[in-house]
C-alpha cells in the first residue's frame, strides 16, 4: 500500500510558489487554484519513467489546466484537481485523487503530496513519503522517503496537411 501511496502522489506534480524550505511540511498553509501563469511550464504532456523501476515502464502525465492525469496502465491511473500551498521551496502542489480504475477506488478523496522542478526540458517531481514532517532538501534525497519521476515533453508529429497528389 506503502509503493501505491507513493505512485498516486507523482498524480500530483504540477504547481509553483517559492518560500521557506526549513519551514514543517505540516505546518498549515493556504492551498489556492494555480493561476494559469503559474501552470504555463507545465502545460501538455509528459512522458518519462520511475527512477530505479527496473521494468522502465512508461509513464505519462497529462496536464490541463489544474486537472493532472497521470498512467502508467490499464490498471494504474488518476484523474486528480491540483491546488498549491502557498509559499514552499521546493515547488509543491497536493493533487486530490477524482478518479481512478475500479481497483484504486480506496484512492478517492485523497490528497497527494508531490513537489517538482521543471529545468532543461524536463520535468521531476517526486512524493513527499508517508509520514515525512518536512520536504526533503532534494530531489535525490527522495530515495528514502517517496518516489522521483523523470519526464520530458511529448513530442507528438505533425502529419502533413496536404493531400496526395493523384496522377
Amino acid at each position: 500500500m506503502r509503493l501505491l501511496r507513493h505512485n498516486i502522489a507523482i498524480v500530483c506534480i504540477v504547481a509553483t510558489a517559492i518560500a521557506n524550505a526549513d519551514e514543517p511540511l505540516t505546518a498549515k498553509r493556504p492551498a489556492t487554484q494555480p493561476t494559469a501563469e503559474e501552470l504555463q511550464p507545465l502545460q501538455g504532456t509528459w512522458e518519462g519513467v520511475l527512477v530505479g523501476d527496473k521494468a522502465r515502464q512508461k509513464i505519462t502525465i497529462t496536464i490541463t489546466g489544474s486537472s493532472l492525469h497521470f498512467h502508467r496502465d490499464t490498471g494504474f491511473w488518476f484523474e486528480t484537481t491540483i491546488t498549491l500551498p502557498t509559499g514552499t521551496n521546493p515547488k509543491q502542489l497536493h493533487a486530490t485523487i477524482k478518479g481512478g480504475p475500479p481497483s484504486q477506488g480506496s484512492s478517492i478523496g485523497q490528497v497527494v503530496r508531490a513537489f517538482f522542478k521543471v529545468e532543461d526540458g524536463t520535468l521531476t517531481l517526486a512524493t513527499i513519503g508517508d509520514g515525512a514532517e518536512e520536504t526533503p532538501k532534494s530531489f535525490e534525497a527522495t530515495a528514502d522517503q517517496g518516489t522521483r519521476y523523470e519526464l520530458r515533453k511529448a513530442q507528438f508529429q505533425k502529419q502533413n496537411a496536404e493531400p496526395l497528389k493523384t496522377k
